[in-house]
């Protein structure tokens, strides 16, 4: 078991440090409150927590599928995609999805499965 875990450390000190960046929060829009006032008005939002800011995995691309807004279409939920905060991971080499032709959506309006709502595809 110890050998385990000293092998599983040396492996995450071997790893590069993954670089982040915080940006606004699209589902609050960096107020930090819950934009429906669910279940109350004093509710902190929930994809920042009341910071009104999230850390992304830069490069990234505006989702596709809620356009930026976080905001499930036209539902009180955030997106699924981008989990409510309004952009995704670019994908190295990034090329329009062939399926949705870059609006990330299906027919049946639920997420793409070829790019998974991002709207691109790893070239």
């Amino acid at each position: 078991m110890a050998r385990r875990r000293r092998k599983m450390a040396k492996a995450a000190a071997a790893a590069p440090p993954i670089e982040r960046k915080q940006i606004t929060c699209a589902f609050c829009n960096g107020e930090g409150k819950d934009p429906f006032g669910i279940p109350s008005i004093l509710s902190t939002c929930q994809v920042c927590l009341g910071s009104g800011k999230v850390w992304v995995e830069p490069p990234t691309i505006t989702c596709a599928f809620c356009g930026g807004s976080g905001v499930y279409l036209d539902k009180r939920l955030t997106c699924t995609v981008c989990r409510g905060k309004g952009v995704v991971t670019k994908p190295k080499g990034a090329k329009t999805c062939p399926d949705c032709l870059g609006s990330g959506m299906s027919p049946d309006g639920l997420p793409d499965l070829l790019c998974r709502g991002k709207g691109v595809i790893a070239g």
